[in-house]
C-alpha cells in the first residue's frame, strides 16, 4: 500500500502542497508556513501519512508524520 504523502514545494510566486502522483498542485500559497499547515491539515483528514517539506532548492528542509484526524478505530480508554 502507497504511503499518504505531501510534499511542500517552491512554486513560482510562493508554496504549493503536491500529493505524489498528481499532476497539479493540491493547493498554493504565498508562505511555506501556510503551505505547510494544509499539507498537515489534508494528510489529518485523509487518515495521516508524512508531510515532506522542501527548501527552495528542491532539498528535503523537513518531513513530519501527521497521527489520523478522523480515525476509525481510535485507541480504547483503559481505565
Amino acid at each position: 500500500m502507497a504511503r499518504n504523502q505531501r510534499h511542500v514545494t517552491p512554486a513560482p510566486k510562493g508554496w504549493k502542497v503536491v500529493r505524489p502522483g498528481s499532476p497539479k498542485p493540491t493547493s498554493t500559497h504565498r508562505t511555506q508556513a501556510a503551505a505547510d499547515r494544509q499539507a498537515k491539515r489534508d494528510l489529518a483528514k485523509h487518515g495521516g501519512g508524512e508531510a515532506i517539506i522542501h527548501r527552495r532548492d528542491g532539498k528535503i528542509r523537513d518531513a513530519d508524520t501527521v497521527a489520523p484526524g478522523n480515525d476509525p478505530n481510535p485507541p480504547r480508554d483503559t481505565k
